[in-house]
């Protein structure tokens, strides 16, 4: 199949997070990445791109979908509510309704609709924490999937992305190599044609010494953890006020 508007909406995970592009100085990311590959088969493709860091599910749905449905695009991606799980108040049912609200609206316009579980926590101890509620939260995603005739992109499915070598500086983002493993797991839904496999195996990593790697938790503590306590304390988030990379869907290439 063939598409002539992409356009995704999302949070950090599909803003790209964790993968600079040093040509352009901003987040490349699997979104990017899956559109490239998408244009290379259709030339014309246009593309945006509105998803925001730190954006919970609700400001996603209110600053995101509207203009999202504006463009008429004939494929959109959503991922959201990751934000929503980290808070001790979350309640994936209610995200759930809220979020198959959003998929029912996108799938009444026409267009073919690309949905996400959340990827395995476990190599990251401080995320896994809300490991029970998005494991909740998983089942409502596939159960949404099926209902509206979604695309489901099983993250959590994705052995190689349970390893942390997949993960950025912060323990929480994907790097470069997670993202390019998404993208490759995107266009096999999509039934895409890319070089790029998703499943290739890691190679054997030697464990650090014990002292290496408590130095190297109380770096990230300090550097990414604290920082990170202080704004949800201060009711902040890195997104405040930052606008989406590709508010306009304009071609690739």
């Amino acid at each position: 199949m063939s598409w002539s508007t992409f356009v995704a909406l999302g949070d950090s995970f599909t803003e790209g997070v964790g993968d600079p592009d040093p040509q352009t100085g901003t987040e490349r990311g699997w979104a990017d990445r899956v559109a490239e590959h998408l244009a290379a088969a259709s030339p014309g493709l246009r593309y945006a791109n509105l998803a925001v860091r730190g954006q919970l599910l609700e400001t996603i749905v209110a600053t995101q979908l509207p203009p999202a449905l504006a463009m008429a695009p004939d494929l959109v991606s959503i991922c959201a509510a990751g934000n929503d799980l980290l808070r001790p108040s979350a309640r994936p049912a209610d995200l759930a309704r809220r979020l198959d609200d959003a998929v029912g609206r996108l799938r009444g316009s026409g267009a073919e609709v690309l949905v996400f579980t959340g990827f395995d926590t476990r190599s990251t101890p401080v995320v896994d924490l809300v490991g029970r509620r998005l494991a909740t939260m998983n089942e409502h995603i596939r159960e949404i999937a099926a209902r509206r005739g979604a695309r489901l992109v099983d993250l959590w499915t994705m052995e190689t992305l349970a390893d942390p070598r997949t993960r950025a500086d912060d323990r929480l983002h994907l790097n470069p190599d997670g993202h390019r493993r998404v993208a490759a797991r995107v266009c096999e839904v999509l039934g895409v044609p890319t070089d790029d496999d998703w499943r290739d195996p890691w190679p054997p990593a030697e464990r650090p010494p014990w002292v290496r790697r408590r130095e190297e938790d109380l770096r990230w503590a300090r550097t990414h953890l604290v920082p990170w306590v202080g704004r949800r304390l201060q009711g902040r988030s890195t997104g405040d006020g930052r606008p989406p990379k590709r508010p306009e869907p304009v071609p690739v290439r």
